[in-house]
């Protein structure tokens, strides 16, 4: 088991909620708008990062009537490792300061990239059904956030490149000190090499670990890592060099790991992802999110978060999906607007009633 005695307060539609006495798997179900993915949303928090939706942190502060700006919330919750509790945690804003996030982890503060230091999120909702045919930037988003899930040093590393490029960009329009330009070129090669390195990794891993994927009842996807830069550090360090003017003109690097892409094709067929049928591209990312659970679970505990993903599978899907998340490790958490799509784990999952931001354990 990963969490245990969840709460929320003042976040979204929740004035004051709590999940306690979990179970490998969970349910959420209610009518839509009543809260059930603002559930999912708090837990996505517990973890770096900006949580499933992206939203801003001003945005998911409840707003009483006559609230004017709305106030502050807290999501928390306690760590659970083999029965015992091994670390509580939480994050909140504060209504003085509502756009900066602040995490505790026993008591003491802590940085959000903390948090993955403890366990791992994971997460697969109806937005991200058009990954494939969305930008290579969400699809490096995707790849980085999973990457986060296996090696906590992963956000630091994007982080640090993303100043690190910025900064470059300012050099190069100012056409400022070529010896700080270097400094700064040599810091983005260094970083970059150890992104570029990490999601070559994960891809890797994660292609092992789906070829122990029957190919039905999911379609199994082939995944490929593609660089968008010399590999390392040394050779993109060179290519920053090399490509100033041109990246002058266009006012940004054109070469590196923020180039990056991750190509996906379905086996049998060969047909590349974004031209596949709405179903094929729905089922090979659930394959991809159960092998990453998979890789996710070992060594700490995690957490696998799926909204409204049941009710669109057929039933031998269905059960393919329970089956493969009732072996693994991961706690599971899943919503729908009703219980019929549950029935094959209803007996032995936790099930909460949501109505209006309120929870009744059923």
């Amino acid at each position: 088991m990963a969490l245990a005695k969840i709460t929320l307060q003042n976040f979204r539609n929740h004035a004051a909620s709590e999940l306690a006495e979990t179970a490998h798997f969970n349910l959420l179900v209610g009518e839509n708008g009543a809260g059930k993915t603002n559930v999912l949303e708090a837990i996505s928090l517990l973890s770096p990062g900006r949580g499933l939706r992206r939203a801003n942190l001003a945005e998911l502060a409840r707003k009483a009537p006559g609230d004017t700006p709305p106030g502050a919330f807290a999501i928390g919750a306690s760590l659970i490792e083999q029965g015992q509790v091994s670390a509580r945690i939480g994050t909140y804003t504060e209504a003085e300061r509502p756009t900066r996030r602040l995490v505790r982890i026993n008591g003491a503060d802590a940085s959000a990239s903390a948090l993955s230091e403890w366990h791992a999120v994971s997460w697969l909702t109806p937005a991200m059904d058009g990954l494939f045919t969305d930008s290579a930037g969400a699809r490096r988003r995707f790849v980085d956030r999973m990457a986060l899930a296996i090696e906590p040093g992963h956000a630091k590393a994007v982080n640090q490149l993303e100043i690190a490029l910025r900064e470059r960009n300012r050099l190069l329009e100012e056409r400022g000190d070529a010896r700080w330009l270097d400094a700064i070129e040599a810091q983005a090669a260094q970083h970059g090499s150890v992104v570029a390195a990490t999601r070559s990794r994960l891809i890797a891993m994660l292609s092992d670990e789906l070829t122990a994927f029957p190919p039905e009842p999911f379609a199994r996807p082939i995944l490929t890592y593609r660089p968008g830069g010399p590999l390392s550090p040394e050779e993109l360090l060179a290519e920053f060099a090399r490509a100033r003017p041109r990246d002058r003109a266009a006012g940004r690097a054109l070469t590196g790991p923020h180039r990056d892409e991750l190509e996906v094709v379905m086996m049998g067929t060969g047909q590349p992802a974004a031209s596949c049928s709405t179903g094929e591209q729905k089922v090979m990312l659930i394959a991809i999110t159960l092998a990453h659970g998979v890789l996710a679970s070992s060594g700490r505990p995690s957490v696998l978060l799926l909204d409204e993903v049941a009710a669109h599978l057929d039933p031998v899907r269905r059960k393919a999906l329970f089956d493969r998340l009732r072996a693994g490790k991961a706690q599971v958490w899943m919503t729908g607007t009703e219980l019929a799509p549950f029935a094959e784990i209803e007996e032995e999952a936790a099930v909460w009633r949501v109505s209006g931001g309120a929870l009744e354990r059923i």
